[in-house]
């Protein structure tokens, strides 16, 4: 009986594995203009303390997991990024006349019994613009957990890049010190109100299929990974902060040289690095840089070398087929971008391969490899 009453307390959410914003304006013939408008910066971090006055989140146009939570009384429902990168939760307003909120679900705090104005503004600044608003408190499900008197942002501004995410807004799973405006994150309330049988959360990943990507909280999901777990302590917790001593192709040291310090990123879709070490990994790989992007002949996928990442004395290795992105319209590229940070960002092509475990009790990340 231990046993699956344990199982009863995993709550386990759905991603959807929709269109990216890059595939819907590859086919729409818009990507070199929305490109050209909206250059990527993976940035997320102000480096020059690596604190953060006001939450960085990425444009990434290569997102593709998303996961629906309610928030109110009844509930009024949302599409979120579950987002490791980040600490708040915010989804757009009723209050909200950007194009961006034109096509996306927006609460109305009015049709809601439970809910609570904060009474306290947020801004929320992205690579190319910003999210602005104010804070409220109401019950948020997720997974079927009712958090109560959770706080979230209610935008009333929104940068445009953001009209072609898929997502309604997101819900941030960093540590609370990154949260915009002191805001209490959603997994610290669940800890809090004893709604999670641990203190963890783990996210699994599909690599092609739309259906059965998860998250799940309160533990691990055995059905997700193979294997040993290996654990790695965080070096700092603020982000899902790791060291990598070293990444190697075909044996030799390629990048991170003499180790570095990277995050765990579900709300990043590639890997992101310094120039140097992507230029580096990139030539390693027998890519090539056009258009911004690092591009591969689609018919060589079989015969390049893996990547391997040397992480707490084990390696993660990343076959070229997880690490080339193949798009209709542009060709094979590989999933290698470079960021003006020396922070890198382990992203969804690294959690695909890995199923992720965070772990808020033990402060580390558990990586195994996944089903």
């Amino acid at each position: 009986p231990l046993c699956s009453h344990y199982f009863v307390l995993l709550h386990r959410v759905p991603l959807i594995k929709g269109k990216s914003a890059r595939e819907s304006l590859e086919e729409q013939g818009l990507w070199d203009e929305y490109r050209g408008k909206f250059p990527f910066n993976p940035t997320r971090f102000d480096d020059q303390s690596l604190s953060v006055s006001s939450e960085q989140m990425t444009n990434d146009a290569d997102l593709a997991y998303f996961g629906v939570i309610s928030i109110g009384t009844p509930p009024q429902s949302f599409t979120v990024i579950f987002d490791t990168g980040s600490s708040n939760l915010w989804i757009p307003s009723i209050y909200c006349s950007s194009a961006a909120c034109a096509n996306h679900n927006k609460f109305n705090p009015g049709l809601s019994s439970t809910f609570k104005n904060a009474g306290k503004s947020l801004s929320i600044q992205y690579g190319t613009g910003s999210m602005t608003g104010f804070e409220g408190f109401d019950t948020v499900v997720v997974g079927g957990i009712p958090v109560k008197n959770q706080i979230f942002g209610l935008s009333q501004s929104e940068a445009p890049f953001m009209a072609h995410m898929k997502a309604d807004g997101i819900l941030g799973l960093a540590y609370p010190r990154l949260a915009a405006s002191q805001a209490t994150p959603v997994f610290d309330n669940m800890m809090t109100q004893h709604l999670v049988n641990k203190d963890m959360f783990s996210v699994y990943l599909t690599r092609n299929s739309e259906v059965g990507s998860m998250v799940t909280f309160g533990g691990v999901d055995p059905n997700h990974y193979y294997g040993q777990i290996a654990w790695i302590p965080l070096s700092s917790q603020m982000y899902w902060q790791i060291t990598v001593d070293s990444v190697t192709v075909n044996g030799q040291i390629v990048a991170c040289n003499g180790g570095c310090q990277a995050i765990v990123d579900t709300g990043t879709s590639n890997i992101v690095g310094p120039q140097a070490d992507i230029s580096s990994m990139a030539r390693a790989v027998g890519a090539y840089s056009a258009n911004g992007d690092n591009v591969v002949n689609c018919n060589s996928i079989n015969n390049m070398p893996a990547m391997v990442f040397h992480i707490h004395g084990q390696a993660f290795t990343l076959p070229a087929s997880t690490y080339v992105r193949q798009s209709t319209y542009y060709g094979c590229r590989t999933g290698l971008q470079s960021s003006n940070s020396d922070l890198w960002i382990l992203g969804d092509i690294f959690i695909r391969q890995y199923y992720s475990i965070f772990s808020r009790a033990q402060n580390m990340v558990g990586l195994a490899l996944a089903r």
